[in-house]
């Protein structure tokens, strides 16, 4: 697994996409500096662009990967290799590529502007955290998607359909259902009800890092009170890593299933 990973990597770096990739955020970044070099305006400006642009990226760019890499995996599968080595491998080749173009992209002029001696550096680490864990949960989930459909026009469809939940229809389903229950108390449904979105969640954890949970409504001092401590931040963190493990777990079950 780990040869494949190092190949799946090596490759990723060669292909012009990932160079673009990082260059898109890196002129980002520098875009919103030179319009402002207050840095807790700066990461919220790319917070709002990170969390739709990078679940979008990672889906798109790993059924993508899958698709056009299947005859080499085909050709690895006639080999004494286990078939979850093969795409664990794969899977994480694209999402170790897709956070390093993250990383540098968007640390770099952080970096520059001295993020690290200024007080939103919790802030700069919980925003690369957040876009990190999305890589690696929508990477997963392209993959999973990819292996579960032959056809690759229903894989880009069924992958984009996913990204468009999670981004956008989930978000209207919650406020419709805030909306026609409102006499009731639904803060705790509010807080629970995020935990099944990766996106609001992340959303979260940024904005409570920025201390302006006034911009989530109402239930903003219920996730103040909640995620806004030790236990609630730990939480949140943890609920990330399973939105990574369970697609992760659907790739080795469709792996290990599947009739090549």
């Amino acid at each position: 697994m780990l040869k494949i990973l190092k190949y799946s990597i090596f490759d990723l770096m060669r292909s012009r996409w990932t160079y673009i990739y990082c260059g898109f955020y890196l002129l980002l970044t520098m875009s919103f500096f030179w319009l402002s070099t207050d840095l807790s305006k700066t990461i919220i400006s790319l917070m709002n662009v990170i969390l739709v642009l990078i679940p979008l990226i990672a889906t798109m760019f790993g059924v993508m990967y899958f698709y056009n890499s299947r005859e080499f995996a085909e050709l690895l599968l006639a080999q004494p290799i286990k078939r979850i080595h093969i795409f664990l491998g794969q899977y994480l080749g694209v999402a170790i590529s897709l956070s390093l173009s993250l990383l540098i992209g968007v640390g770099a002029p952080f970096i520059f502007y001295g993020v690290f001696g200024s007080g939103e550096i919790w802030n700069y680490m919980v925003l690369l955290m957040v876009g990190v864990f999305l890589s690696f949960i929508f990477s997963a989930i392209a993959f999973y998607i990819a292996l579960k459909n032959e056809n690759r026009i229903r894989g880009f469809g069924l992958a984009i359909l996913a990204w468009l939940f999670f981004a956008i229809i989930y978000d209207g389903l919650f406020l419709l259902a805030l909306a026609g229950f409102s006499d009731y108390p639904l803060e705790s449904f509010a807080m629970g009800a995020s935990f099944f979105n990766p996106i609001d969640l992340s959303r979260i954890l940024i904005l409570l890092k920025l201390d302006v949970s006034a911009l989530m409504g109402y239930t903003g001092a219920v996730f103040q009170k909640f995620l806004g401590s030790s236990i609630g931040i730990s939480v949140a963190i943890l609920s990330l890593f399973f939105w990574v493990l369970l697609p992760t777990f659907g790739i080795y079950r469709a792996s290990v299933r599947k009739d090549f």
